[in-house]
């Protein structure tokens, strides 16, 4: 059941400034949030602290339990997107699913750490906004997830999945539901590599739009695999659009594995085809 199902009239009010601002001038997102917590250097127990000094799994990588167990890094790494001038900041929820917090035997926290995440990101743009007097928006992340719906891994068993789209719909759902309770005004699927998690995850967030009573904006974003011009489960940029334009997002986009130079090509035929806004964080 939903816990949140009020849009409540400061969100409501930041959705009204971010379609104002992006009729105004192009926003600047943020970067990435794994490569600036590898410069903390943290150990395991950074990653336990004391709630979770006795857990059973290793949790060093976990970077989404940080938002519990060390907020104060992840607040500091959004301040300093935000003083470098980034309007969106992303939730340090990339890998907040089931299926990615299973390897921690964590997957019960989906939930809060989506929720925490959200929190934390808009106690830093609140802050920013407050200091600056300049509105600062918060995308909360559904990221991929660590399987496919398209694709097998086992290469002697094609028809093998590691998942399905139900799942990932359940997954997608309580994530979306944490990241609306902590204060999300957009909800973000990013580094999309199979289209069809993606559509799970958008499916989802329709879910929660109709039991919360509200919708929020979406934003999409791919990740091109290679010099081929193609997402992971083999589609071009133009159908990768034409796959998912139902959803009428805010925006569609690229992010991740190419650089900027590499990545620019394909963006081009994005805003050359795409019915909404485009972006790109390389």
């Amino acid at each position: 059941m939903n816990r949140t199902l009020e849009i409540g009239a400061a969100r409501a009010h930041r959705v009204a400034q971010l379609h104002d601002a992006l009729d105004d001038h192009i926003l600047i997102i943020d970067g990435a949030m794994g490569t600036m917590i590898q410069r903390y250097g943290l150990d395991e127990a950074d990653y336990r602290g004391t709630r979770f000094a006795d857990h059973p799994s290793s949790l060093k990588g976990a970077n989404d339990l940080l938002c519990l167990t060390r907020p104060d890094i992840i607040q500091a790494i959004h301040k300093a997107y935000l003083d470098a001038g980034a309007e969106v900041l992303e939730t340090n929820s990339f890998n907040a699913n089931h299926p990615a917090m299973a390897d921690y035997d964590l997957e019960h926290l989906v939930f809060e750490l989506n929720e925490q995440s959200a929190r934390l990101a808009r106690a830093a743009a609140d802050q920013s906004e407050a200091e600056t007097g300049r509105p600062r928006w918060v995308a909360g992340v559904l990221g991929p997830t660590n399987v496919t719906a398209s694709l097998s891994p086992d290469v002697n068993d094609p028809g093998f999945r590691n998942t399905n789209f139900d799942a990932l719909v359940e997954t997608y759902l309580d994530a979306t539901r944490g990241l609306v309770a902590g204060g999300s005004d957009i909800v973000l699927v990013e580094t999309i590599f199979d289209t069809l998690n993606a559509k799970a995850a958008l499916y989802a967030i329709d879910l929660f739009f109709e039991e919360a009573g509200f919708a929020l904006p979406v934003m999409i974003s791919g990740t091109i695999t290679d010099a081929s011009g193609r997402t992971l489960s083999g589609q071009t940029t133009e159908a990768f659009w034409n796959s998912l334009r139902h959803a009428r997002p805010l925006s569609i986009g690229l992010n991740c594995a190419l650089g900027a130079s590499e990545l620019r090509q394909y963006v081009e035929i994005l805003s050359k085809v795409a019915g909404c806004r485009v972006s790109a964080h390389p």
